[in-house]
């Protein structure tokens, strides 16, 4: 069977909006097909409050679209041979992927997870930027490695995390699963930096350039705007935001798997 990205994720998101139409029903997931005969077996929700629902299935659902996006790269690689067009391939998917993880701002927001909203608001935002405002914008990075390190990064990452929350809900959860939850991030999360940053820095030429995004003195507006000297400063955001997300699930990796009580203000 020929793999066809876009329409594998509008099925998901097909069956994701139809589940939040008919939350109280009973929801049944019969043999949900993926390229390379991946099943997803059968799971049934079954007399839980809606809010459980909604995390559960919204855990499955993100899950399912990174593994989507992983196998979508893993072929597109093994048929290439080479890096260079992967991210133009999937470009389209996850500009939608990515922007719809602001949900999971709202879920901070009005309490359905308890997290803290500015360390999910400035992981989600700052994906975004990438995504949108970076790599898509500017075709000539497209095909640098340090693209392609923060998408694998990025990939591992939610595999990982959204397999944790989906087992842990299902108060089912190995070992291995709440360990690599908690361990894995340790190289992940500053190789996802590197490649940010590298990124960034590669599009810095082509952005003064072109002055793409730039207004210029004298316009209608009376406003200046730099887009070359906005990314330096995104950039130097990184010094002192990074070492509070980092540490941050350095306090949770010690809560969790080594039980210390760890007292964190609300941020």
């Amino acid at each position: 069977m020929s793999f066809n990205l876009e329409v594998t994720g509008f099925r998901l998101n097909l069956f994701f909006f139809f589940f939040l139409l008919n939350p109280d029903i009973f929801v049944t997931v019969n043999v949900l097909k993926f390229p390379t005969d991946f099943f997803i077996w059968s799971f049934f929700i079954v007399d839980f409050t809606f809010f459980f629902k909604f995390v559960l299935f919204y855990s499955v659902y993100v899950l399912c679209r990174w593994l989507v996006l992983a196998m979508a790269m893993l072929r597109f690689y093994i048929k290439k041979g080479t890096h260079k067009g992967l991210y133009r391939s999937i470009a389209r998917t996850l500009k939608f992927f990515q922007t719809f993880a602001l949900v999971e701002v709202g879920h901070c927001a009005i309490g359905i997870v308890r997290t803290s909203v500015i360390v999910t608001g400035v992981q989600v935002c700052s994906r975004i930027f990438m995504v949108w405002l970076v790599a898509s914008s500017i075709r000539q990075i497209q095909n640098e490695e340090s693209v392609i390190l923060f998408l694998v990064v990025w990939t591992v990452t939610e595999i990982t995390r959204y397999s944790y929350y989906t087992f842990k809900l299902l108060n089912h959860l190995p070992y291995f699963v709440k360990w690599a939850r908690y361990n894995f991030f340790i190289v992940l999360y500053p190789l996802g930096v590197i490649g940010e940053l590298l990124s960034i820095y590669a599009a810095l030429p082509f952005v003064r350039r072109s002055g793409m995004y730039s207004m210029r003195l004298p316009n209608k507006y009376n406003v200046s705007f730099d887009y070359y000297y906005c990314l330096i400063i995104v950039m130097l955001s990184y010094i002192p935001l990074f070492p509070q997300l980092y540490f941050h699930m350095l306090r949770q990796r010690r809560r969790v798997l080594h039980g210390e009580v760890i007292v964190e203000k609300d941020d």
